[in-house]
């Protein structure tokens, strides 16, 4: 570890020596957004509903994961698939199967499920992340049936760029990142590299100790996420730009053992050696004419994982029926084209065009490999009108169908693969949103969508352990999303955005029980509503002293079987902060974090409400070098996000940073 902070330390005085004598001649842009790799609605500014988490905001409150970072927002909660290790969102009470995740606008949620682990992606190459809520761009494609969330990466901008940390934090923990990149000309590049490695993290003192958690580090906790990012770029003229990306993340962790009072529960013994994902991918943005142009994505995402059973928390032996070890080989290639056209004035007219094949392939050890594919396409038409300068209308329409081309089952009495029925399933997208200006400080914005989610590979085929009947024929989610925003700028001083909004959702799917004799099979047999409320404000006190929070509220109600409960997403959550600046050096922050109980079961086993206090440190040392120090839940509260998962208690880090720009 001495000899990363060593290196980095090293190379940003080389970095700073270097700037020296390397000035640009003349000044250039600071946005080091990649824009060719946001989804946006065009002529709607930052109103179209998205909220965009910056990388200045997610380092100043040393955020290293994307589920902890979009923590921060109002509407989104964090959660965790306990007996998995997965850390996961939820936007507007919707998980990650109904809000899809992508990385410059490219889709890379794990085929067989539609879910993808957040704690695995790092936030340390990252210019933005976008939530889009409810009234989604329509170009994002199919299942947004909550909303998406994009990865947007850096771009540089001048001749010479490099910036990075190193730290060490409890648990035995390590991390390090740097990013790098040159404008040369018409040429770009931008590299990334960086890991996140931790033994465990510590429990909270008020942690008693239970069968499988004796000590106060949490057992099988640990992680190692390693990810190299690349990207180069060609821009011939103002308009045009070509990009070729690649993104590598190796990744391994353990999954703590259950340690609650849910009898229902089994205790897993699991680990996972491989979490690896691989993206390729290449965007281009050409004009035709001065008024009209096309954007293309290709993409080849892949994603290879392992998991490991054993018998006991020796992790050692595989003798028992609930070992096993299993391998899943997947890949995802896929397109799209998009056509914008300014011709007709005061409108932007939209087409998209997309296509994509999720292959997925698994097989314990022993057994042969069983194959799944899915085609998926998507066509559809967005719209910018603006009535008067002030006012702008965007409706927009698409049409996604997704047919299986093979779907396998091995029986393990017979030894014998076989084929499922193909199936398919079309849905239809629909939605306005209507954006005013009122004044140049303040907007509304209201909105209605139409959005579906279709079911995943694991919805139709999977047979639950023995326990359920697959439903190859499984129709697509609907939900009706209405919106209602509105954003203020007062004084310069302060900003404010307030939301009411609520879902209408048909068709859910649900486990009905003894469909047979003690099995169930999921079957579109559900309804539902969803409302809340969301408001924010950032308060510039005086100068260095900036105050900003805000508010959550999250109804679900499950109308077709109200004893089935939602679980993950607590009814209220309140994060607030305070920043100081001082000494043109120096800076002090603390943040707070309450949510309120949610249910970690749909049968009402339930998670208690906590609060979190966190506190950091940091002061410039020299131009380009800086160190930070910090405290995460400094009254060491014992609290979980699912029962029987107890989260870390009080922990440190601290962290050397260079930047130069």
């Amino acid at each position: 570890m001495k000899k990363i902070l060593l290196l980095l330390s090293l190379t940003a005085l080389y970095s700073t020596t270097y700037a020296q004598s390397k000035q640009p001649e003349q000044s250039t842009p600071t946005d080091r957004t990649f824009q060719l790799g946001e989804v946006t609605v065009s002529g709607t500014g930052n109103k179209d509903g998205s909220s965009t988490l910056t990388y200045q905001k997610i380092e100043k409150f040393n955020r290293n994961d994307i589920s902890n970072a979009l923590n921060i927002l109002p509407g989104v909660t964090i959660a965790n698939v306990g007996p998995r290790n997965e850390s996961v969102v939820y936007v507007r009470g919707f998980d990650l199967r109904q809000v899809p995740v992508f990385i410059d606008g490219v889709p890379v949620y794990v085929p067989y499920d539609g879910y993808v682990d957040m704690g695995r992606f790092t936030t340390f190459d990252l210019a933005e992340i976008n939530v889009s809520k409810g009234f989604t761009s329509i170009l994002y494609g199919a299942n947004t049936m909550g909303g998406a969330i994009n990865l947007v990466s850096r771009k540089p901008v001048s001749k010479f760029e490099i910036n990075g940390r190193a730290g060490i934090y409890s648990g035995n923990g390590y991390r390090w990142n740097v990013n790098a990149g040159s404008r040369m000309g018409k040429f770009y590049y931008q590299l990334g590299a960086s890991q996140l490695k931790q033994d465990s993290y510590p429990l909270s003192k008020d942690y008693k100790p239970r069968k499988y958690q004796q000590t106060d580090e949490r057992e099988n906790s640990y992680r190692d996420d390693l990810k190299l990012s690349a990207k180069v770029g060609f821009t011939p003229n103002a308009t045009d730009e070509y990009v070729i990306g690649y993104v590598n993340q190796k990744g391994e962790k353990g999954t703590p053992p259950y340690v609650g009072d849910d009898s229902k529960i089994v205790t897993r013994f699991w680990k996972w050696p491989k979490w690896n994902k691989q993206s390729l991918y290449f965007i281009s943005n050409t004009a035709v004419g001065e008024k009209n142009k096309v954007k293309t994505r290709l993409y080849y995402d892949t994603f290879i994982n392992s998991l490991y059973s054993y018998d006991d928390t020796t992790y050692t032996k595989q003798t028992k029926g609930y070992a096993f070890q299993s391998f899943y080989n997947d890949y995802t290639l896929g397109g799209n084209a998009e056509f914008e056209s300014k011709a007709i004035s005061n409108n932007i007219f939209k087409f998209n065009a997309q296509y994509k094949r999720d292959v997925h392939r698994e097989h314990d050890l022993g057994e042969p490999v069983q194959a799944y594919i899915d085609n998926t396409i998507s066509l559809g038409i967005e719209n910018t009108y603006q009535i008067i300068p002030s006012l702008s209308v965007v409706p927009g329409i698409s049409f996604n169908a997704r047919k299986s081309e093979k779907a396998q089952e091995y029986n393990a009495t017979t030894k014998e693969l076989s084929n499922f029925d193909n199936s398919k399933n079309n849905a239809v997208n629909a939605q306005v949103g209507l954006f005013w200006d009122i004044t140049t400080n303040h907007s509304l914005r209201g909105s209605v969508a139409r959005k579906t989610r279709f079911a995943t590979i694991k919805d139709r085929y999977s047979y639950r352990m023995g326990l359920a009947i697959p439903n190859p024929e499984l129709s697509a989610e609907v939900a009706v999303n209405y919106d209602l925003s509105y954003s203020a700028k007062i004084a310069d001083k302060l900003t404010f955005q307030a939301s009411v909004f609520k879902s209408d959702i048909n068709d859910i799917i649900q486990q009905v029980d003894n469909v047979q004799p003690g099995k169930f099979q999921l079957q579109n047999a559900g309804k539902a509503k969803f409302h809340g409320a969301e408001a924010g404000f950032d308060y510039q006190v005086i100068s260095g002293l900036k105050l900003g929070s805000n508010y959550s509220y999250i109804k679900r109600k499950n109308i077709t079987n109200p004893t089935i409960l939602f679980t993950n997403v607590p009814e209220h959550k309140i994060f607030a902060y305070a920043d100081y600046s001082f000494l043109k050096r120096a800076n002090i922050m603390a943040s707070a974090e309450h949510n309120s109980g949610r249910y970690s079961t749909s049968y009402g086993t339930s998670a208690k409400a906590y609060t979190l206090v966190n506190a950091k440190a940091s002061v410039k040392l020299y131009k380009f070098l800086s160190a930070e120090a910090g405290l995460n839940n400094i009254f060491d509260r014992n609290y979980t996000l699912v029962e029987g998962f107890p989260e870390a208690g009080r922990n440190f880090f601290v962290n050397l940073v260079f930047n130069h720009f």
